[in-house]
């Protein structure tokens, strides 16, 4: 996870929640979290090329 997209702000914003809410909100938060990975894994696309393109893509299809 990059540090400009995921800050203090994020991390007290997500793990401040009272479990009920994150419980309500899981699918947007898990949608949140498998979006990230999908954008690290293109930007290791330079690199590992179509994998790391079919990864991204396996990775976006997970979400709800």
């Amino acid at each position: 996870m990059s540090d400009i997209s995921f800050n203090k702000e994020d991390f007290d914003r997500i793990f401040g929640i009272p479990k009920n809410e994150i419980r309500e909100n899981y699918p947007v938060l898990r949608n949140a979290v498998l979006e990230e990975v999908a954008l690290e894994f293109d930007a290791m696309r330079i690199a590992f090329g179509d994998t790391a393109h079919s990864f991204a893509t396996y990775v976006r299809d997970m979400k709800t």
